[in-house]
């Protein structure tokens, strides 16, 4: 360890010389408030920034331990901390030379409220995760820019966003508490028979289709139908009333436009908890609810979706269907037969964005194709059966078909983004307008099948890159390497190299030499979260893929392990990965090429 003061001279000395010289100031220092690790600096202006973490001992932070003494509230106090320094050093930002020079940056959050390891709190210590782009023209190193950056910008930072006495200590506590009653409202909604809770007053529009912050002009606040409304108080900010959305099956219906689809859109949401004054920050949907779209084009191996497709042409088998390039409704019935294998208990679904003939097959349609020659069994034939075997609710937006009237417990139309509940008139239509289709799906809704991964390499190898320099600055954007772990019988780990992993934005995962296509799995919300999952793949592959366990279990065991920290996938300090939830990993893992099951 050396001071701040050594530094700053140690970067003046190192002026005008060859970037590859900021190597020697990889170390440790003391500074008056803190300590600054640079553990790793990057080899030319143009690579992905250096890493960096700053170390304050707690009786200089000064954070009350009644802010992150429950796991919600210290998730809560982290990504607050995260989004101040985020927001004190965007406002310090200066270009000083090439490429990314001057730039100091922390992990990026959405809307939601995630556990990131950019930023860690205890009853010792405040750790903070961040990249610096170490100042240079063209590969000179700017030594006094640097010293100025590390020396006084970084300590400017320190004092204005992560020292408690200089933070709004009220809009601290109403982040933390905020998320708190979130959690809490959520783990009430099974006690109450509900799969969904939307408050009055939420606003649900965003801005944009790009922008996810809320719409601000001419938006109706969310009002709950009387015969909907449900009351909780909460631990922190007392009474609150809203919509409860019961299980079974609930339809959203209403015209174009009218906000059927922002309704589902936010429930989907809710499995997350949010900023305060994001508009859904109250919003709250069980945890394992998944949206569900059809997808066509993507991989499927090994699925069981004999419930929705069966004797297809030429005896294909459908207990055990496998296609690189999936239909509609193929890629429909294994997003919900694969959701179920890892336990979904609530399915969220649009018409917009499924497949036609999965969703509905209308008397008139049946009359002309006998179900014998029509391998698809309709989803309005088997929603209730999923309710009934498995105990698994469905919410529907559904505007262009009635026939669903015969099958939902609960129908909500939305007229002008005003929800009304309209079950009994639906009902009513329903007995008075009879469809005469004929029921296609049996008496039970079929097996759900585990299946179990070989053990073998989720990555092509052949097109591995080797580990070294080169894959060192591929930190932070688009790379993670073998996971930190030692065997059990106390040997180093494994020496076998990690898959190259490349991360863009949150729609797309390359995997050793396969890109993945993640555009359909729409609960996949920040970037950190698939670099996590590429992470956890390359961990499950390395030391937990063993041809005996179900893909369920292996991802069970997963994320026991990771109730630990996301540290447990990397072998170094990282601070740009953020959890997910256990349905997005097997979603990322079921999209693989390369997976093959049992």
């Amino acid at each position: 360890m050396t001071t701040a003061q050594a530094l700053y001279q140690d970067l003046l000395h190192l002026d005008q010389r060859s970037y590859k010289a900021y190597k020697a100031i990889e170390g440790r220092y003391r500074f008056r408030d803190f300590w600054l690790m640079v553990d790793h600096v990057q080899g030319d202006p143009f690579a992905a920034p250096s890493r960096m973490r700053i170390q304050i001992p707690q009786a200089t932070a000064g954070f009350p331990r009644a802010l992150y003494q429950t796991r919600s509230r210290e998730i809560a106090l982290r990504d607050y901390l995260n989004r101040q320094f985020g927001h004190v050093a965007a406002q310090m930002a200066a270009k000083r030379g090439s490429g990314n020079s001057g730039l100091i940056a922390i992990a990026r959050p959405t809307q939601q409220v995630l556990e990131r390891t950019a930023v860690w709190i205890d009853d010792q210590q405040l750790e903070v995760r961040f990249t610096v782009g170490l100042p240079a023209r063209g590969r000179t190193i700017l030594g006094r820019q640097a010293a100025e950056l590390l020396c006084d910008d970084l300590p400017a930072i320190v004092d204005q966003a992560l020292l408690y006495k200089a933070l709004d200590a009220k809009a601290i506590q109403q982040h933390v508490e905020t998320v708190e009653d979130a959690d809490w409202l959520r783990q009430q909604l099974a006690g109450q028979g509900l799969v969904a809770f939307i408050p009055d007053g939420a606003i649900l529009p965003r801005s944009s289709g790009v922008d996810e912050l809320p719409l601000r002009e001419s938006v109706v606040p969310f009002m709950s139908p009387a015969s909907l409304r449900v009351e909780f108080e909460r631990p922190n900010q007392g009474k609150i009333s809203g919509m409860g959305i019961p299980s079974g099956v609930t339809l959203i219906v209403g015209g174009g436009y009218h906000g059927k689809s922002t309704l589902l859109e936010a429930i989907s949401l809710g499995v997350y908890n949010h900023i305060p004054d994001d508009g859904r920050e109250q919003i709250v949907t069980e945890a394992t609810a998944v949206k569900i779209r059809a997808e066509d084009g993507r991989s499927i191996i090994g699925v069981d979706i004999s419930p929705f497709i069966n004797h297809l042409p030429q005896g294909r088998s459908t207990s055990h269907f496998s296609s690189q390039n999936a239909s509609g409704s193929t890629s429909q019935a294994a997003n919900i037969m694969e959701a179920l294998e890892i336990g979904a208990k609530v399915l969220l679904i649009d018409e917009d964005t499924s497949a036609t003939n999965f969703m509905i097959r209308d008397r008139r349609m049946q009359a002309l194709i006998a179900k014998e020659q029509e391998p698809i069994t309709p989803f309005v034939d088997k929603i209730r059966q999923l309710y009934q075997d498995y105990g698994v609710s469905t919410v529907l937006v559904m505007g262009g078909s009635g026939d669903y009237f015969d099958v939902a417990d609960t129908v909500i139309a939305m007229t002008e983004f005003v929800p009304s509940d309209v079950t009994e008139q639906a009902k009513v239509i329903a007995q008075t307008y009879r469809t005469e289709r004929l029921a296609e799906g049996g008496t039970a809704f079929g097996a759900l099948t585990a299946r179990i991964p070989l053990a073998k390499r989720l990555d092509s190898p052949r097109q591995r890159r080797r580990w070294g320099s080169q894959g060192d600055r591929e930190y932070g954007e688009d790379a993670a390497r073998e996971p930190r772990r030692t065997r059990e019988d106390g040997g180093a780990s494994e020496s076998r190299r990690g898959p190259r992993l490349k991360v863009r934005d949150v729609d797309e995962l390359v995997f050793g030499s396969e890109v993945v296509d993640l555009t359909a799995v729409e609960q996949l919300v920040e970037v950190g979260q698939l670099r996590s999952i590429g992470a956890a793949i390359t961990y499950l592959q390395t030391y937990e893929l063993d041809g005996q366990r179900s893909l369920a279990e292996l991802i069970e065991a997963l994320m026991a392990t990771l109730a630990a920290g996301l540290d447990q996938l990397t072998p170094y300090p990282q601070g740009d990965l953020a959890m997910f939830r256990p349905l997005e990993l097997a979603a990322v893992i079921n999209r693989l090429r390369s997976l093959e099951v049992q």
